[in-house]
């Protein structure tokens, strides 16, 4: 058994995996509530709430936080996504008992004070400022705003200037209360880890925490094409090109995961090989894939001078249609293939990452395949399934998500 998983009397699970040769470990606290489940009224509130949690509680203020966990050496920060929040410290494995305390606090009873709020509202209006700053970031946005136009995942994590203008701190408080209880939060460790001990601790940090499960409706994307463009005078033009995709439990994934390594993964990529090597037409192209529980991307990115900006496209929509017709190469398929497993391997040696795996995959149902599990998986790819996936991933329809000095009607045929 690769991990050990305990569920409190109260809903709260517990799940670690040992490293005994090490002498650290990471603990992270996965909540399940992200910007898809807010309000409008809410918009930007979870992660204004990530921000606001590190303020403490009456009991243990941001001072003493930070403190605390410079005094040990430690590490720690908070992302939030689409669907989760997390909090996270890697610490010596002695000091994990410390790391409890603070995130019990942080979690179950922050204090919300108003001139904290206040303060960390031009916090947070200072990182909507740099991301709008980023022309990328603003690539990547349009792009998922225009393939997810209605639905709960298009909105920006971050929010907006006006919502987090308006955001109360009844709003904050009544938001908190509802998405963060002890059904809704995985606690997940790894390193040097006594899981029983681990378990123990816990429980008497969080045992009395109340509160109910929360539901999360499954909407249904329509597919989307179209341009989405913010017209700016650039040295380089970024585009985002891609369309609709797996949700996260596919058992497709893995053939998917070869695929875009192949298209653009990797230094050895026919993206970079034809974009960047062959023609020098950008700096930086590569591919990825977003996952969420009922729909997915698959997307490329690109940054390149905006009078190349045609011939890159046209390149990229003739590598869809070549993996689309024809698939990947006996050679491709072993190298990708040999290529996802490293990188697993390599991944799971860091602690971070296995307790970030564990987490999410015990937070969002997916299952906990061992190492050898996934291996069997993606050696069980065949040439057949990268052209039937090639073709679900890319064939379209298309959108195209764009910052530079073009207008939306000068960049349409690519798309179609």
């Amino acid at each position: 058994m690769h991990y050990q998983l305990t569920t409190l009397p109260n809903g709260l699970r517990v799940i670690t995996q040992d490293m005994p040769s090490i002498h650290s470990a990471t603990i992270g606290a996965w909540v399940d509530t992200g910007s898809r489940d807010e309000t409008e009224v809410e918009a930007g509130a979870s992660h204004f709430l990530e921000h606001l949690l590190f303020k403490g509680s009456d009991a243990l203020d941001a001072h003493q936080i930070a403190e605390g966990f410079d005094a040990i050496g430690a590490r720690h920060n908070a992302f939030t996504s689409k669907e989760y929040t997390v909090f996270w410290a890697k610490v010596r494995d002695a000091d994990l008992g410390f790391a409890v305390d603070v995130l019990s606090e942080m979690l179950q009873r922050p204090a919300f004070r108003q001139d904290e709020i206040d303060s960390e509202r031009h916090v947070v209006l200072e990182e909507i400022n740099m991301n709008e700053d980023d022309p990328t970031d603003v690539a990547h946005e349009l792009f998922i705003r225009k393939l997810w136009s209605g639905h709960p995942l298009a909105p920006p994590i971050l929010g907006t200037r006006d919502s987090i203008n308006a955001m109360t701190r009844g709003v904050i408080r009544e938001y908190w209360q509802r998405r963060y209880t002890p059904h809704t939060v995985v606690i997940a460790a790894s390193g040097r880890i006594d899981h029983d001990a681990l378990v123990e601790q816990i429980g008497d940090q969080f045992g009395d925490w109340e509160g109910g499960d929360t539901t999360r409706p499954v909407i249904t994307v329509p597919p989307a094409q179209g341009v989405t463009v913010r017209t700016k005078d650039t040295e380089q033009a970024h585009l985002v090109l891609g369309g609709p995709g797996l949700k996260r439990d596919d058992g497709r994934r893995w053939a998917a995961d070869v695929v875009d390594h192949v298209l653009g993964g990797g230094m050895s990529s026919r993206l970079f090989r034809e974009v960047r090597e062959q023609r020098g037409l950008a700096y930086a192209v590569h591919s990825f894939r977003i996952p969420f529980l009922e729909t997915g991307a698959n997307a490329i990115y690109v940054g390149t001078t905006p009078s190349q900006a045609p011939e890159v496209l046209k390149l990229i929509r003739a590598e869809c249609d070549k993996l689309v017709s024809k698939g990947l190469t006996d050679d491709e398929l072993e190298r990708a293939k040999g290529h996802v497993k490293g990188s697993l391997a390599l991944s799971l040696e860091d602690s971070n990452s296995r307790m970030s795996r564990m987490g999410r995959n015990e937070l969002v149902g997916m299952t906990h395949y061992s190492v050898d599990e996934v291996v069997e998986k993606i050696e069980a790819v065949t040439a057949q399934d990268t052209i039937d996936i090639s073709a679900e991933m890319y064939s379209g329809p298309f959108v195209l998500g764009a910052v530079g000095p073009f207008e939306p009607d000068e960049l349409e045929s690519y798309v179609a």
